[in-house]
């Protein structure tokens, strides 16, 4: 499995459409909330999208609960889970829905974290990053074993790299 996941592009159209053209082989997009735009436009075609804090169109969902390659993935934007003070109001969701990868923005601080087997993936922000110059999104692969989250720019250079094995089947 591999996944793209962005966040927080804030009425950036054009950075989300300059992402996805420069990646290749992905198996799906994710876009973790605070586009900016509407559910319906051209940007966010082809992608799971929720709604943060500063989407206004009703249509976009809180969450997104979609299954890749055997892994439940739970998105969210995390406005509602208080991430940027602690990840556990996240992890009871994490583990109520049975996902192994959750996604969240809201913070535009990028991080990876694995706890009890799941993997907390945050991009960072594709139009204010905090904690960092860099404005960032996330490639992710699974390989059935071990987790790579790998940090870009939006001109597709590589921040860091981080990898993750799990110890459950």
């Amino acid at each position: 499995m591999r996944i793209l996941v962005m966040s927080d592009t804030h009425s950036d159209a054009a950075v989300i459409e300059q992402v996805v053209s420069n990646v290749q082989d992905i198996d799906a997009v994710f876009h973790c909330g605070d586009s900016e735009l509407s559910f319906n436009a051209d940007e966010l075609r082809n992608m799971y999208k929720v709604r943060g804090n500063c989407d206004y169109d009703k249509q976009f969902p809180e969450d997104v609960i979609e299954e890749i390659d055997g892994q439940k993935i739970y998105m969210t934007h995390g406005h509602l889970y208080n991430v940027k003070l602690t990840l556990l109001p996240l992890s009871y969701r994490a583990a109520e829905v049975g996902a192994s990868l959750v996604l969240f923005g809201h913070s535009h601080v990028l991080g990876a974290e694995l706890i009890d087997d799941t993997l907390f993936v945050n991009p960072g922000s594709l139009r204010m990053p905090r904690g960092r110059k860099e404005k960032s999104f996330a490639i992710i692969d699974f390989d059935g074993t071990q987790w790579q989250v790998t940090f870009k720019t939006e001109t597709n250079e590589i921040i860091t790299q981080k990898n993750f094995s799990i110890l459950k089947k």
